[in-house]
């Protein structure tokens, strides 16, 4: 009687794993022939509400049907509770493994004993970047990893080299942001082919964009208060 009771149930999940894959395999085939094979489905998962399945490609998330008929570009709000479940989990899936940067390819600033550690992606050029700096200026005990990325004018690459090959490049760094007081050009080899390598890879779009060590990311400039409440939060979280 158990083993025909195991047996039943294990046909049961064995029907119920089949049909999640048939979901799955539908899904990927309306999107394929909506937007063609060039748009490539990293994963497609039930999104645990209105019988919705969450379809991630890349760092947008889509919601689709389980069969693929109807797809939905959006996010979902949960009213109740006051919370964007979309950005949440856009936030969750864009997490990072913060060791795994290669952190001798950025400028490194250390202010007072340096133990409150954040990584950013930015452009000399990046007003947003400026307006973070100058915002930053009262905060201590930080280190910050900046990886530049030329990427939004001809002059940024001439920019970004000129502070690389500085003697001090976090003062070349913040003397550029604070005050626009470009060094003298420089000769050296400078590694912005493997920071904007880098920056794909983690699908890093503008700039500037904040990583913690926690993995997260924020992408844009954040005034200062809400900078400090992250840093808080994930030293709470060691």
């Amino acid at each position: 009687m158990i083993t025909k009771t195991i047996a039943c149930a294990l046909a049961a999940l064995a029907l119920a794993s089949g049909l999640a894959n048939a979901d799955e395999a539908d899904i990927r085939k309306a999107i394929t022939s909506l937007y063609g094979k060039e748009l490539k489905v990293d994963a497609v998962r039930k999104a645990g509400m209105l019988g919705l399945y969450e379809v991630q490609i890349g760092s947008d998330i889509l919601y689709s049907d389980e069969k693929g008929s109807y797809l939905i570009q959006g996010e979902i709000i949960d009213a109740k509770a006051k919370a964007n479940i979309t950005e949440a989990r856009k936030n969750k899936l864009s997490q990072i493994k913060f060791s795994d940067l290669p952190l001798d390819l950025a400028v490194k600033t250390v202010r007072g004993n340096g133990h409150r550690v954040f990584a950013t992606f930015e452009d000399p050029n990046c007003g947003y970047c400026k307006k973070l700096a100058k915002d930053m200026v009262g905060m201590t005990d930080l280190t910050i990893y900046t990886f530049l990325i030329p990427i939004l004018s001809p002059d940024s690459k001439v920019k970004s080299k000129a502070i690389w090959c500085s003697a001090d490049r976090s003062k070349a760094w913040n003397d550029w942001m604070l005050h626009e007081t470009l060094p003298a050009a420089a000769s050296c080899d400078t590694p912005t082919d493997k920071v904007m390598a880098l920056a794909e890879k983690l699908g890093v779009r503008g700039t500037p964009t904040i990583f913690l060590t926690s993995g997260e990311r924020i992408p844009g400039a954040v005034p200062a208060a809400r900078l400090e409440q992250e840093l808080q939060r994930v030293a709470a979280l060691k």
